[in-house]
């Protein structure tokens, strides 16, 4: 089974890139994130592509901001649209959405962003990671957490740690959130599969952050360990993030049990020109 996240930033405006990627990779079960789109919407605009190359789906948008949504040939079962306790801002977002698929509880997650350290958008963050712990606590087994959690696990899936101080995405708090997920017995299973590589997912759309490879890791899947040891390929489809209208992260794709492409990775195809930044030289482009 090849299982991809992609938090594709509006999939109306990324339908040109969707689905000549979905034929060219042929991923069995896809997590979205940033659909924007409600689900009468998502439908209209998807359902019959989809249908098409043989998916299922099931959504979970609210229009303009958030939504997720999950994608599958291999069977969508027993949806579920948030999860247990999930706090809003004040109200539900959308974002969050699992199903059972081959065997594996597949969750498709937008975390918070946190904006600013200590802002309430940065207190609802953690909140939001505390109930999603307890429902997986509660949950399956077998379980796959796919998305863009908006948290760089450590110091080494950002470019240069010292131009994210002040920022979110790399407190001590959200990765303490995060590894409170992986004490589940969860496993990072790029990381896992690319230990003290430079693998990022996310690059800023301004100041030539993705031609230069600045950028950061913060689109995870998180599996358990039966499900972590069928893993033959984990990389990041960094074609997807080149040319043309792309959105600004990049897919996130595992294969279980064969890989279609061989064991590939970590990124692909690796960047042409990755610029080397000394700690601290180099600042974020929202901070100047």
């Amino acid at each position: 089974m090849r299982l991809a996240t992609w938090n594709v930033n509006s999939v109306k405006q990324r339908l040109p890139r969707l689905l000549p990627w979905l034929d060219e990779r042929r991923p069995d079960v896809v997590c979205l994130q940033e659909t924007k789109l409600t689900d009468a919407a998502f439908a209209d605009l998807l359902g019959e592509p989809l249908a098409q190359r043989g998916y299922e789906f099931a959504s979970n948008g609210q229009g303009q901001w958030n939504g997720v949504a999950l994608l599958s040939r291999v069977g969508l079962a027993d949806v579920e649209r948030g999860f247990p306790a999930m706090p809003g801002f004040p109200d539900a977002e959308a974002r969050a959405i699992s199903a059972d698929c081959a065997g594996v509880r597949v969750h498709s997650l937008y975390v918070p962003n946190g904006r600013v350290p200590d802002s309430d958008h940065y207190v609802y963050k953690l909140a939001w990671l505390r109930a999603l712990r307890d429902a997986v606590a509660a949950g399956p087994q077998r379980v796959a957490l796919c998305g863009d959690v908006n948290i760089a696990p450590t110091d080494a899936d950002v470019f240069d740690p010292a131009a994210y101080l002040g920022h979110t995405h790399v407190t001590a708090p959200e990765r303490a959130a995060l590894q409170a997920l992986l004490d589940l017995g969860l496993h990072d299973v790029v990381r896992d599969r690319w230990p003290g590589r430079r693998v990022f997912s996310y690059w800023d759309y301004r100041a030539g952050m993705f031609h230069q490879d600045l950028g950061m890791r913060i689109d995870l899947v998180l599996t358990d360990a039966a499900t972590a040891s069928r893993v033959a390929a984990a990389w990041i489809d960094r074609q997807a993030r080149k040319g043309t209208g792309p959105s600004d992260h990049a897919p996130v794709v595992v294969d279980l049990d064969t890989a279609p492409d061989g064991d590939i990775g970590p990124v692909v195809p690796p960047p042409s020109a990755p610029r080397s930044v000394r700690r601290g030289t180099k600042r974020l482009p929202q901070s100047t």
